[in-house]
């Protein structure tokens, strides 16, 4: 979700700035950058090592009030071409789901502000016991969809995010957003999702299936 579907990067380094600071202490970009697609529990654990005396669900409630505050004021920023992509793959009639380490409040959140039921299922941090780059969010939402797991396309913007697919078994393509994706060994790399259509995917996925989905 965060950095593939919306450009929330932004509010939770802007969360994460004022917690760490309120306890005396400072979180540069290259610290920030560490959380990109971890989860909530590392993410928290990071948190206090750089100085904010909480406990780690305390950080994750407090982060995640945070981030909803800023959408709510500041608007839902939706990464190019996402939303456009989602509605061509309801249209297509293709299942999708949305796996997220974000907490599941937060995540429907935001699919409450897609104006179409742009989801069949939602994974959550909180829905899970090991967070990505563990593959069971996926394994995990392949099951509720019905579906084998090397049946599906999964499309991430973090290493961590990336690592999960490829653990699971799923073809699966990075979308870079804040952090570089090279060499972590994705099917495929497109650097952008403007202009990209569920055919786009479908040839993907077949493509890949085909050669043992080999990178």
């Amino acid at each position: 979700m965060d950095g593939t579907l919306v450009d929330t990067e932004p509010y939770w380094m802007a969360a994460e700035t004022a917690l760490v600071e309120s306890f005396g202490g400072s979180w540069s970009h290259e610290q920030a950058l560490q959380l990109v697609g971890n989860g909530l529990i590392d993410s928290a654990v990071i948190l206090q090592n750089a100085g904010v005396d909480m406990e780690a669900d305390a950080i994750i409630s407090l982060l995640t009030d945070g981030v909803q505050e800023a959408l709510r004021v500041q608007g839902v920023p939706f990464r190019p071409g996402a939303r456009e992509l989602l509605l061509d793959l309801k249209s297509a009639g293709i299942m999708t789901g949305l796996v997220t380490m974000s907490l599941r409040r937060m995540a429907l959140s935001v699919v409450e502000l897609i104006e179409f039921d742009a989801f069949d299922i939602v994974v959550a941090g909180d829905d899970v016991s090991n967070p990505k780059p563990h593959p069971e969010p996926y394994l995990h939402a392949a099951s509720l969809l019905e579906v084998d797991i090397v049946d599906t396309l999964v499309i991430e913007d973090s290493p961590t995010g990336l690592r999960a697919g490829l653990a699971s078994g799923a073809v699966t393509l990075g979308v870079p957003h804040i952090v570089s994706l090279d060499h972590v060994g994705a099917h495929e790399l497109w650097p952008t999702l403007q202009d990209r259509t569920a055919a786009d995917l479908v040839e993907l996925f077949d493509r890949k299936a085909m050669t043992g989905a080999t990178r």
